[in-house]
This record gives C-alpha cells, structure tokens and sequence, in this order.
C-alpha cells in the first residue's frame, strides 16, 4: 500500500494476457470455509450459461468501495466533506486507514450521515499481536466495521520462518476476532511478500498455515501482480480466502494508476471473484495527482465493467 514500500519489478501481464481461467473450473472446489455463507447471494452466477454469465456479470453497487488511505490528503483536511464527495460519486463502502486524529465513533458518526458502510480497518501488525487486541476490535464495532485488517508484516519477518511465525499469529488473532463476533483478519500483501525464499512462496506459507475460518486476504491486485502473482488463479486455487481486494492498477511504466486507465485486464481478472469469494472491491491508488478525480474515474470503469 505505502509507496516507500515498493519495489518496482518487471511487469508480469501473464495472468492477463493468456486465456482467462473458465468457470468450470470452480466445480472442483465444492468445501468452503465456514465464512462462505458470509458471502452476498448476489455474487453467484444467475444465468441458465456459464458463457452468459462470463459476459454480463458485474460488481454490485454495494460493493464497490473506496480504501481511504487513497483519499488520506482531502480527509486530512475535511474528513466529513470529503466522504460526501465518495457518496456523491456512488461509492457504497469504505476501508478505514488512518483516522486523522479522529475518534472511532466520531468517523461512525460521519459515515451514518453519508450513508457510507465500513467494512474493514487496517490496524497495525504490532497493535493486533499486543496488548492493543482488544480495543481495536472494541473499535471496529464502534465503526460498525467486520474485519480488521493487517496492513504489512515488518520486514525482519520476510523470511519462511517469518511468515510462519505470522501465520500462527493470524490464526490467534482471527480466533479473538471471530469471538467478538467479527470477521476473520485478513492480510494485505505487497510485492515482496509474492517473493520466493530459500525456495518458499512466502504468501503460499500464509495460505497454507492459516485457518479458513479465522484468516482472509485482502489481495491487493496490483502488488499481487508486481510481486509475480496471478490474481486470477489465485481465486481459483483458494477459493473463498478473499473477501476483499484492493482495485490498483498499473501504468505501463509499472508506477500506478487510475483503476480502468493502466494495463491491468480487470475483466479477465474477475471472471473467478465469485469463486475467490470476493465481496467488496476497494479502489486504491497510492500516489494520486487529483484523488477525487481518480475516486470519480475509478468509480465510473468498476461500475460498467462487464466479466
């Protein structure tokens, strides 16, 4: 997400470029964990054909949201008036990052006079390992919020060992989260966590060592992409492990760009969402010139787009 993070890479386009994976492929995976039925019904295919649904499925309107962490600059500044502006858009939903000096019932406050919905917080790795636990899920209650979110690992940990030490943290924290009657953590990537070390996929490590009940994936398609993944098989080899996405797209330079303006094939990509289990879609960018103008090109491409 932070741009100090990143690390440019060659672009890899062959998630996007070969042929899309169909939706016959999904009959194989019929066990999901128990959050599956958290899913919207709406995000099932309808149609009588699979080859129907491949062309006119779209992204509900209830899923279409904003990470704020793209808009951390106007809300610096007006935190209210700038949530106006995403409603005004036609944004449904909000990813919290960064509150802006302030309080959880105050942004509550003003996400009930928007009619913005908040379905996640991003709260430090350090926070949810400590002593921090309970407040921050006290918090997303507060925000009426349903998962709290990991952001980053800290770079000691990228390492097999690392990871695997985070995974058994993942799966403690999702426990306490699924019992104060919330989601489970998820985990947002970045490229270096695609990376393959002393023979490890470092994210593999997370998918395999953690609990489907108690540990999601906020996938970040853009660093997904950046670090060598394929969004799109990702969603077919752990269906149901990602709730939400991050919605980045790449220039052709490999710098980011407006969601629908870079070279990122967001169609062929989210042929398979339903069965990833994807509900909400975040539009993030985290350089923006003019982040209400991306917030207005980002919104428009998500709501026509047909997969």
């Amino acid at each position: 997400m932070t741009h100090h993070m990143a690390h440019r890479t060659t672009l890899n386009r062959r998630a996007f470029l070969g042929s899309s994976l169909g939706l016959a492929v999904a009959a194989g995976f019929a066990a999901a964990p128990a959050y599956a039925s958290d899913a919207p019904s709406v995000l099932e295919p309808s149609h009588t054909s699979e080859s129907d649904a491949a062309r006119t499925r779209c992204i509900p309107r209830g899923g279409i949201g904003m990470h704020l962490y793209t808009m951390r600059t106007p809300l610096a500044a007006d935190f209210l008036g700038t949530l106006e502006q995403l409603a005004e858009i036609g944004y449904a939903t909000v990813g919290v990052s960064g509150r802006h000096g302030h309080s959880a019932s105050a942004i509550r406050g003003f996400l009930d006079r928007t009619g913005l919905r908040p379905v996640l917080e991003h709260v430090a790795y350090t926070t949810l390992t400590g002593a921090g636990l309970p407040q921050a899920l006290e918090d997303l209650h507060t925000l009426g919020a349903k998962w709290p979110v990991v952001p980053s690992l800290p770079g000691s940990m990228h390492s097999p060992a690392g990871f695997r030490a985070a995974a058994r943290e993942f799966n403690r924290i999702g426990q306490a989260s699924r019992d104060a009657g919330l989601g489970p953590v998820q985990f947002h990537n970045h490229g270096a966590d695609h990376a393959v070390v002393d023979g490890e996929n470092l994210y593999e490590i997370l998918l395999r060592e953690t609990d489907p009940h108690l540990v999601a994936f906020e996938l970040d398609v853009y660093w997904a992409t950046n670090g060598g993944a394929d969004p799109a098989r990702l969603f077919v080899e752990h269906p149901r492990r990602f709730p939400a996405l991050h919605v980045k797209d790449m220039a052709p330079n490999g710098d980011f760009a407006d969601v629908g303006s870079g070279v990122l094939d967001f169609a062929a990509m989210f042929e398979n969402a339903h069965v990833g289990g994807v509900q909400q879609w975040l539009v993030e960018h985290d350089r923006p010139a003019d982040p209400f103008a991306t917030a207005r090109i980002s919104y428009n491409h998500l709501a026509a787009l047909r997969y």
